[in-house]
């Protein structure tokens, strides 16, 4: 079976993919103006640093969900003369910004919450701003829950971003919610700051892993182990079930991501007096079947005979 075209394989799935990635983030965009509005209030009537570093970081949450919708529509554009292999990895852009971002909220928390800790100050309206502070989270976990699924249904590391660091959000927020009650119960005001330079150092560590996994994706990474193990099951099968199998050798499977994309390119050794056709037949079976067990993998099949190895891996040998 022939493989359909680029344009013809993508453009539905590709574009609906779209669609729901961008309707989420506006989505996200939105939870973020209201916890960032409920918790500015929460620390604007209650005067703790904890809550007031947590208002901080949903202004972040507010800026990367942004940055998201713009790097999820850059991702979902086509290929062109400039960029003949497309514009996925722009989401690792979103994820490796939203980890800087995170980082330096973290930054001017700490900053913040030093001056209190000196000279510390004494906690109002606890009730009423924990309330606000509990809503926000609550809503803060809905919106991960629901980011996270379709992340995992459409590979999309700018979508699992934006979740993960929802739900640091929300373990932060339980972390202040318990702290500030721990301030109000036991009168100890340093308890305050210190918690919210607590809060800084783990919204620190979180950006610092967003970044180096955003990184790691604009070094085209090998696909996840599982999937590379389904490809070459598919392979095995492929070969066993054909009548032509037994006289083929598939070498050198290389995997990478790229965004929402996956790619696996392989060679494909047949007999030097076998036809075009029958070669090119065996290697459409092959395509597909590699095509069904990772949906959405783009494969690349170089044709060689037999007693020919490819000059690329023989180079690369010589030149390690």
């Amino acid at each position: 079976m022939p493989v359909p075209s680029p344009s013809t394989a993508r453009s539905p799935t590709h574009r609906q993919i779209l669609t729901n990635a961008r309707a989420l983030l506006y989505l996200s965009i939105g939870v973020a103006l209201c916890t960032m509005i409920l918790k500015g209030a929460a620390g604007y009537i209650t005067h703790s640093m904890g809550l007031i570093s947590d208002a901080m970081e949903s202004i972040v949450n507010l800026a990367s969900a942004v940055f998201a919708l713009v790097m999820v529509t850059v991702a979902a554009r086509p290929a062109d003369t400039e960029h003949p292999y497309g514009h996925h990895k722009a989401e690792y852009f979103a994820s490796g910004f939203e980890g800087m971002m995170i980082a330096i909220a973290g930054a001017l928390i700490i900053g913040a919450a030093v001056p209190r800790l000196l000279a510390p100050r004494a906690i109002e309206q606890v009730g009423w701003g924990l309330a606000l502070s509990v809503l926000s989270s609550l809503a803060n976990a809905a919106m991960a829950w629901v980011l996270l699924r379709a992340a995992r249904v459409q590979n999309s590391i700018a979508l699992e971003a934006d979740a993960r660091h929802l739900m640091a959000d929300v373990w932060t927020s339980a972390a202040v919610v318990v702290g500030v009650l721990a301030v109000h119960v036991s009168g100890w005001l340093w308890l305050d700051p210190v918690i919210a330079i607590a809060v800084a150092i783990h919204i620190m560590i979180e950006g610092t892993k967003l970044v180096w996994r955003s990184s790691s994706g604009l070094m085209d990474s090998a696909l996840e182990p599982q999937l590379q193990q389904a490809l070459r099951a598919a392979l095995e099968q492929t070969l066993r079930a054909s009548p032509d199998g037994p006289e083929v050798r598939m070498d050198d499977l290389v995997t990478r991501r790229a965004g929402q994309r996956r790619f696996a390119d392989l060679h494909m050794h047949v007999p030097g007096d076998w036809p075009l056709h029958r070669a090119a037949a065996l290697r459409d079976a092959v395509e597909q079947a590699l095509m069904e067990a990772v949906p959405g993998l783009r494969v690349g099949i170089q044709l060689l005979p037999l007693d020919m190895e490819a000059r690329a891996v023989q180079a690369d040998q010589r030149n390690p």
